[in-house]
């Protein structure tokens, strides 16, 4: 049985997570406004679909076996860090763009959105992070089966990332259309998330 503190720590923790910019916040935003809401809805079919492929890992004991292995969880982490500094670089360099400022892309059938999707959540860092590292610091041997405490902590968190993304995807084009009015708000968004990737690339490399 899951204690309510750990329910309520994993949950801070994914929202945490859903709300800091990276793979899956730029895929979705970018998809939404360049396609339409119901490609961004698509897109997030893929991007959940990629967090029940964690869930099961977690629940199964995979990812305990892969933090148990450094040399490939060092491979994971360090791979993970390097394309979030490259997500940085293009936001921060000279003529970078902003994820709510994407280029336009042609229109891509569904089944390409949803596999987009889910590669992009499976080779998130973050949520790798999440279900290798951070979830399992919740569950507590004594209070009954790892694997089921597993599943419902990993249910909580897929609730939260899958409503909150949900929104972002439906309100992208109305914050895209408000920022291109404000090209300087534009910019400092873009700043931000710069910024905040580049900081998540260094802490996902040396912690």
């Amino acid at each position: 049985m899951v204690s309510f503190q750990a329910l309520l720590g994993i949950s801070l923790v994914a929202l945490g997570l859903v709300l800091t910019p990276g793979p899956n916040m730029i895929y979705l935003v970018s998809r939404s406004i360049v396609q339409g809401r119901r490609a961004g809805l698509f897109s997030l079919l893929g991007v959940a679909v990629g967090f029940f492929v964690y869930l099961l890992a977690a629940v199964t004991g995979i990812a305990a076996l892969f933090a148990l292995v450094p040399a490939v969880y060092t491979a994971v982490k360090l791979a993970g860090a390097a394309y979030l500094a490259y997500l940085a670089w293009t936001a921060l360099r000279p003529g970078g763009f902003s994820a709510f400022d994407p280029q336009p892309l042609p229109p891509d059938p569904p089944l390409r959105l949803f596999t987009m999707g889910l590669v992009t959540n499976l080779l998130n860092p973050k949520i790798a992070i999440l279900y290798i590292s951070v979830l399992p610091q919740f569950v507590d041997t004594g209070r009954g089966s790892v694997a089921g405490q597993s599943l419902v902590l990993g249910l909580t968190q897929i609730a939260i990332a899958v409503t909150v993304n949900g929104l972002i995807a439906l309100g992208a084009g109305s914050i895209s259309a408000f920022l291109k009015d404000r090209p300087r708000w534009l910019r400092t968004q873009r700043y931000v998330m710069g910024t905040v990737l580049a900081a998540i690339a260094v802490h996902v490399a040396v912690s």
